[in-house]
């Protein structure tokens, strides 16, 4: 089935110019569920009241207010908020090329594709190339939805993945937390087995390897329900937090299990399931 753009403009880099079609780049399988009343199954509607009377209010009595203090609000006009809009255009315009260890992933949120138009596939190809060899990710803006985005442009095999990113004021920086230790020594024997460890577990990545046990869970449990077979569900017993151990015998012990192939949990990508249903 062909995939349908669900934006068109150009990339540009100097005075390179490329049209393009952009593409999503993930599916969401999020259970959804409804809110229905217990009695009558009928669906749930939420009402906007008002605080002060508790009468509904219709939408053309709505407007937009910024708390800037408990109970105190500015009031925001719909004319005003669009003075601020960016200026709409169709244009991803690279300004910076940056090593693409240089991002942190905790800045990116969202992939897309971006595919050719018609008479591009030249230029296009040249940029994945170019981005290629040189081992360069493109930073750019872009405005999509009336709000600007920070995104970067890489190669992805023969296409370029844009990734929408989060702006540097968005993203928590680890030194507000104050839980990380920064004065913590570890010894050389516990480093060294620690990485023996991390070797023994470590594999060549395979998305295809892993998958939403609760997703899966949920939906059997729903078609199971829905062809009217009854459910017993067991109780569930949180896990409890383990405490603390000797670090080195933990390591030894797991190193030892790693390589008798007994281990259950990380090496194979898989959890055992919380719980069970009859």
């Amino acid at each position: 089935m062909a995939r349908r753009a669900i934006w068109s403009g150009s990339i540009s880099f100097g005075l390179v110019n490329i049209p393009i079609k952009m593409y999503t780049a993930t599916r969401e399988h999020e259970i959804r569920f409804n809110m229905l009343h217990d009695q009558d199954r009928a669906r749930l509607r939420r009402k906007l009241v008002s605080e002060t009377t508790g009468k509904e209010v219709h939408p053309e009595h709505i407007i937009k207010g910024y708390e800037i203090a408990k109970d105190q609000y500015v009031v925001v006009q719909k004319e005003e908020l669009e003075s601020c809009a960016p200026e709409k255009s169709r244009s991803i315009e690279i300004t910076d090329f940056v090593n693409l260890a240089d991002i942190d992933p905790v800045y990116y949120e969202k992939p897309y594709y971006l595919a050719p138009a018609a008479g591009a596939a030249k230029p296009y190809r040249l940029l994945v190339e170019a981005m290629d060899k040189s081992k360069k990710v493109g930073v750019a803006k872009m405005v999509m939805h009336e709000k600007e985005h920070l995104v970067a442009l890489r190669p992805l095999g023969k296409a370029i993945c844009l990734e929408m990113m989060k702006f540097a004021d968005e993203v928590v920086g680890v030194d507000e937390l104050d839980d990380v230790p920064n004065d913590v020594k570890v010894g050389d024997r516990e480093l060294k087995a620690a990485i023996q460890l991390v070797e023994s577990l470590s594999t060549k990545f395979d998305p295809e390897k892993y998958h939403d046990e609760y997703r899966d869970c949920v939906m059997k449990l729903i078609n199971r329900k829905a062809k009217g077979e009854e459910i017993h569900v067991q109780p569930v017993t949180e896990k409890k937090i383990g405490k603390a151990t000797d670090l080195m015998a933990a390591l030894e012990a797991s190193l030892a299990q790693a390589k008798s192939g007994a281990s259950s949990g990380g090496a194979n990508g898989h959890r055992r399931p919380r719980r069970k249903s009859a």
